[in-house]
């Protein structure tokens, strides 16, 4: 395996450590409004269970971009001023669902959280639908020219396919929250994240199956049937444990999801980095898409002495804060109170 190889495969691995982990954190702020109805309380309970991890999985999501600037700037130019709009929308949504998640706590206000609520939710959709729509259009390939720049209209990127790739992320993100709020909740809170997954597992199944298939039959090679396999594998995995009432399973199968779908992506796109729909000369692939060997070689350095070291730390983190959370956990809120306007 040569550099360029190398680092094709470990950005591969960063946006997947970034779907596993922020996976569920879209996840659970798809589901709070369903799974914390009713009361502040249960919405804090939900929210409590991503409090210590959120900002910490979205490092895996800067590494995976800085990675992508460094190791192939002609990928990265490309492709983030070919998809502009969309990946600017994506970056203030999550910049909404930051501040919300910051500062819901901060004024003790119904009025206020509930529009912080809204803010989270919104920052949780947007991200989820539009990873899949941009990962499918990268694997299905884009009109670039001769000089690698995106041509046509934003149109012709809301294909069939997708638009069901938008879906399958949106699903399988959803299942990944709920899941994941059934391992680290208890009391009815526990009960309902377990019954709203149990109602998601048919149509995420029938979606993820569907997504996988197609792209397999239009996009794989031969060795992609492995993870296309483990994918459906994870699915029957996860449906049995939450009908068991096996959560750690449960959480493991819709991680191995996420994880085989994402090999399923990358397999299919390599060796090329940005397919061109127009003329397979203009693609962009691992060689003419990457920086010099020099460059490459430093990088690697890097990534080999401090990775170890950002993955001890992390799963630190989750371990400290593994305990499950319930309503009997949440204090009274501490928030400023409202003060009015002074004509």
């Amino acid at each position: 395996m040569d550099l360029q190889e190398f680092w094709f495969v470990l950005i591969g691995v960063l946006f997947t450590g970034y779907f596993v982990l922020e996976g569920f954190d879209f996840g659970v702020g798809m589901l709070m409004p369903v799974l914390g109805k009713g009361s502040d309380t249960r919405r804090r309970v939900v929210l409590n269970t991503i409090g210590p991890v959120w900002d910490g999985n979205e490092v895996w999501l800067i590494t995976a971009g800085g990675a992508m600037f460094a190791a192939f700037p002609e990928w990265y130019a490309s492709l983030f001023s070919g998809f502009y709009f969309p990946l600017l929308l994506l970056l203030v949504a999550l910049i909404l669902r930051i501040c919300a998640i910051e500062y819901r706590g901060k004024i003790d206000d119904p009025v206020w959280r509930a529009r912080c609520d809204i803010g989270i939710g919104i920052g949780s959709w947007i991200p989820a639908l539009a990873w899949g729509w941009v990962f499918a259009n990268i694997v299905r390939g884009v009109p670039l020219d001769a000089d690698h720049q995106m041509t046509g209209s934003f149109l012709e990127l809301l294909s069939p396919y997708a638009l069901l790739g938008a879906l399958t992320t949106g699903l399988l993100f959803a299942l990944h929250g709920a899941v994941f709020l059934s391992l680290k909740t208890g009391g009815e809170v526990r009960d309902d994240a377990v019954r709203t997954a149990r109602l998601l597992l048919a149509p995420t199944a029938l979606v993820v199956g569907g997504f996988g298939l197609w792209t397999q039959l239009a996009y794989g090679t031969g060795w992609t049937w492995i993870p296309l396999g483990l994918a459906v594998f994870g699915l029957i995995v996860a449906a049995a444990a939450c009908f068991a009432h096996r959560d750690g399973w449960a959480f493991t199968g819709t991680a191995l999801v996420v994880v085989a779908a994402s090999a399923l992506l990358f397999g299919s796109l390599f060796p090329d980095v940005l397919p061109s729909t127009l003329d397979a000369a203009f693609s962009l692939n691992v060689d003419n898409a990457s920086s010099t060997p020099y460059t490459l070689k430093v990088m690697s350095w890097a990534a080999v002495i401090v990775t170890p070291v950002v993955l001890i730390y992390q799963g630190w983190t989750y371990w400290v804060f593994r305990k499950r959370i319930t309503v009997e956990h949440i204090p009274p809120g501490i928030g400023l109170s409202p003060q009015p306007v002074e004509e």
